[in-house]
C-alpha cells in the first residue's frame, strides 16, 4: 500500500502474441490512442505516477518488458476522483 489520497495505479501482465515483443505492443498502443486526448503512452523507460494525472481526466500507460519471456507489464495511472462519473459527465458535455 502506498500513502496517497487519490489516484489508482494498476499493474497489468499481458502475454504477447507469438513473434511480437514489447516494442510491437508499445507501437500498437501508440497507434491505437494517437487521437485520444486523454490517453497517453509514457515515453520508453518512464514509470507512470499518479501525480502526473492528479486533478485531470487523463490516463498514462507505461509499457515494460517482463522478466518472463513473452510477457509484458503495463502500468496505468488515473485520478479516480476525476476519471469517475463526474469526469465522464464533463467529457460528454464537451462532446455535445
Amino acid at each position: 500500500l502506498i500513502p496517497m489520497n487519490r489516484g489508482i495505479l494498476s499493474t497489468i501482465y499481458v502475454t504477447l502474441a507469438k513473434g511480437k515483443d514489447v516494442d510491437d505492443l508499445r507501437a500498437t498502443l501508440e497507434q491505437t490512442y494517437k487521437n485520444e486526448p486523454f490517453v497517453h503512452i509514457a515515453p520508453q523507460g518512464m514509470f507512470p505516477s499518479t501525480h502526473q494525472v492528479r486533478g485531470t481526466n487523463h490516463s498514462v500507460i507505461g509499457v515494460f518488458k517482463d522478466r518472463v519471456e513473452g510477457r509484458a507489464i503495463l502500468v496505468c495511472v488515473i485520478d479516480n476522483l476525476t476519471k469517475g462519473a463526474s469526469g465522464q459527465a464533463v467529457q460528454n458535455m464537451n462532446v455535445m
